[in-house]
């Protein structure tokens, strides 16, 4: 194989080229563009390089696709990325554009030849091999026997009706398997934990209600979020932040119906970070005051339609690998969970590392 032939040097020279020839007249220096992906002089030039070129994590790609999307990047000294939430159509549809071709190129430089169609990488991607358990609430007994199939001594008893949150749960787990083909995804509920399953890579559905697991972790990372008790299950209650800058609660927002409340937009938390378990593994949790909630911090990064967006959000907003926590409304409409766009600044409450930390 010649040098042209080599994939590794084809990706270098595209990001060359990119950096070179984007906009004619302007020029980016390896040390401008370093500042403006926050990253050092000595890397770019190694993904630059035409004799030992070495492959950008995939996140870097993004940001450089996000950086050569608009010329609104070099509009002033010292450049720098855009927030997505500020990019046009034209712009976004642009920076999709550069997205896909990078990162095409950079999974052939790996040998990886499967099909663009295939699962994302996205944050439920873990590595090979790698136990997840999911940990889920479990209905109260008095709830329980309301509905039919769950006494175990039913002909039709059906196990899975005692979880809460069935309908994040299902979602959820079906991706986790999808992009995690070699890996064993457990389901538990919290009382089922055993001393192993505590130190694979958790995912916590459901709030400190009837998830008592969710209740300690919260105790245990170190986060400016917690989610408030409800005394009465009528009791709206909702999340607190506390911090320097802040101290407030958000609540969901019910509406009367005839003899009912309905929720209307729920409040909903999601928080990726290493766990307090081990330190090799992550703990993550998909939380909402109610189950409209949950299921909305879940499709956040399952939706189709949502998830690339939410992603590139995340990985350029937030460190590659620090913990960090999104507060988000999630809307009902008709009864209907909406995904939430974490790129719309509207439907964010408070982001955690803040961009001042």
């Amino acid at each position: 194989m010649t040098a042209s032939d080599d994939p590794h040097v084809t990706l270098a020279r595209r990001l060359r080229d990119l950096r070179d020839e984007s906009w004619p007249g302007k020029r980016i220096t390896q040390s401008d563009l370093a500042v403006a992906l926050s990253v050092s002089v000595p890397l770019i030039s190694s993904w630059e390089s035409q004799t030992n070129p070495k492959v950008p994590p995939e996140n870097r790609l993004r940001a450089y696709a996000t950086f050569f999307c608009t010329e609104r990047s070099v509009a002033r000294s010292p450049f720098k990325l855009i927030s997505l939430t500020h990019l046009t159509e034209p712009e976004k549809a642009r920076r999709q554009e550069l997205v896909d071709e990078l990162t095409a190129l950079r999974r052939q430089a790996l040998g990886d030849t499967a099909s663009t169609d295939s699962a994302p990488n996205g944050l439920w991607r873990f590595p090979p091999e790698h136990t997840i358990t999911i940990v889920c609430s479990e209905l109260p007994d008095r709830l329980k026997q309301l509905m039919p199939y769950t006494a175990p001594d039913s002909p039709d008893h059906c196990e899975v009706y005692r979880y809460a949150d069935l309908d994040a749960l299902l979602e959820l787990y079906g991706h986790i398997r999808a992009v995690n083909p070699t890996s064993q995804v457990n389901i538990r509920t919290s009382s089922e934990l055993e001393p192993d399953d505590y130190t694979t890579h958790l995912v916590m559905l459901g709030g400190v209600d009837w998830n008592t697991v969710t209740a300690d972790l919260l105790t245990r990372v170190e986060l400016p979020v917690r989610q408030k008790t409800r005394v009465l299950e009528s009791d709206i209650s909702g999340f607190e932040v506390v911090s320097q800058s802040e101290n407030r609660t958000y609540e969901p927002v019910l509406r009367k119906e005839e003899t009912r409340e309905v929720v209307v937009e729920d409040v909903a938390h999601f928080y990726r970070g290493p766990s307090p378990f081990n330190v090799k593994r992550t703990v993550t949790i998909c939380n909402g005051m109610y189950g409209r909630g949950v299921l909305g911090a879940v499709r956040a990064l399952t939706d189709v339609r949502f998830r690339d967006r939410n992603e590139a959000y995340v990985r350029q907003r937030f460190s590659e690998r620090g913990p960090f926590s999104i507060l988000f409304r999630v809307l009902v409409l008709n009864g209907k969970v909406m995904t939430p766009d974490w790129t719309q600044q509207r439907i964010r409450l408070h982001e955690w590392p803040s961009e001042a930390d």
